[in-house]
């Protein structure tokens, strides 16, 4: 199989901000009057009566909406009045949307997901609130105005149809050998699956694009997002592939034939809530975010493998939470981002990881 190549994420975001910049005009001159102004509501019960008369508030996460399902019918349920409506859409897309959407003063949402290369874009974008009235733990709050309510652990996985498990690769090195060439691993193209070689300084970012290289060495089937990688695992049509254990799990699940490689380590991908200045339901924004940061909020997303995970490898609940036990059961240790200048340090890094995998087309 050759070397596919398909435009990285850089390349992506300047054309959708050239297809939603068309809009900027209208969204602009929209029906009339400023956004809504902020709360005024330092507690719950107050936040949810505000909340009550916006009547909605408008979530987009790159998630499916049947794995957020569980915890949309939680909060409707223990706050009735208030209709979620839930948006599927991709990290990319999002960020374009918030800086044109930012631009012409009209935001069309309440909450949003952050996480990887999409931190930096949302920092300047989000309101500004005091998390701890409204009862979401300091651990939880990262750069002042973010709530951490997910964790995505990136991992490598294989069709258990399609590989014999005394063939499956149990560390970075097994996966340069060249049995998996000519097209038999699938790969993430914007090189997000190499995250943990920035943060783990035992590898390091040098040792991770000497790496990349070598892997593209080995023409894999490289697609633009995990998810259509995770869809290649299922099929069949490329037996190991980069992939998110929520995904794995998921399908697993549904009698799927995959399951993760104990290859490590690797990131666990925090992923954020904010609500954006200038929300049109700034009030539900917040209460959704708040809810889904709570113990409540967690009970209801666990059993959809989307919850809080240690920042670092401890795996003591690995019993009652799958995604870690599912982690801890491979033998996968894991790191998290702990500050935004691991951010900074990824946004630098995994350009040169495009170009090493020769997937940067700009």
């Amino acid at each position: 199989m050759s070397r596919a190549r398909f435009p990285a994420g850089r390349r992506h975001r300047g054309v959708l901000l050239t297809a939603l910049a068309a809009v900027v005009a209208l969204l602009a001159t929209a029906c009339g009057g400023g956004p809504p102004p902020d709360p005024k509501a330092t507690d719950l019960e107050g936040l949810y009566q505000e909340a009550k008369a916006e009547g909605e508030v408008i979530w987009f996460a790159p998630k499916p909406e049947s794995q957020m399902r569980p915890a949309i019918n939680a909060f409707q349920k223990k706050y009735p009045g208030i209709k979620v409506k839930y948006t599927n859409k991709k990290a990319p897309d999002l960020v374009t949307q918030l800086n044109v959407e930012e631009a012409a003063n009209r935001v069309s949402f309440d909450v949003s997901n952050a996480g990887g290369l999409t931190v930096l874009p949302s920092l300047d974008t989000a309101a500004k609130v005091d998390w701890a009235d409204y009862g979401v733990p300091s651990d939880q709050v990262f750069a002042d105005n973010f709530v951490y309510v997910w964790a995505v652990p990136k991992v490598w996985a294989y069709n258990t149809d399609a590989v014999r498990k005394a063939d499956v690769p149990t560390s970075w090195n097994d996966l340069l050998d060249s049995e998996w060439g000519g097209g038999k691993l699938t790969v993430e193209s914007r090189g997000s699956f190499m995250t943990v070689w920035a943060q783990d300084h035992s590898l390091g970012t040098d040792a991770g694009l000497d790496y990349a290289s070598r892997l593209a060495e080995l023409s894999p089937h490289y697609t633009e997002n995990t998810t259509q990688a995770h869809t290649n695992i299922v099929s069949g049509q490329t037996p190991v592939g980069t992939d998110l254990i929520n995904l794995v799990l998921d399908d697993q699940a549904k009698g799927a034939p995959i399951a993760v490689a104990p290859v490590g380590p690797t990131n666990a991908n925090k992923s954020y809530l904010f609500v954006p200045d200038g929300s049109p339901h700034p009030a539900a924004g917040r209460l959704l975010t708040a809810f889904l940061g709570s113990a409540e909020g967690q009970a209801a997303l666990v059993d959809t493998y989307n919850s809080i995970i240690p920042t670092d490898t401890d795996c003591t609940d690995a019993d009652t939470n799958k995604v870690i036990g599912a982690l801890c059961a491979a033998g996968v240790q894991w790191y998290s981002e702990t500050d935004v200048k691991q951010y900074e340090q990824f946004s630098a890094f995994f350009p040169k990881v495009e170009d090493a995998l020769g997937t940067n087309v700009d």
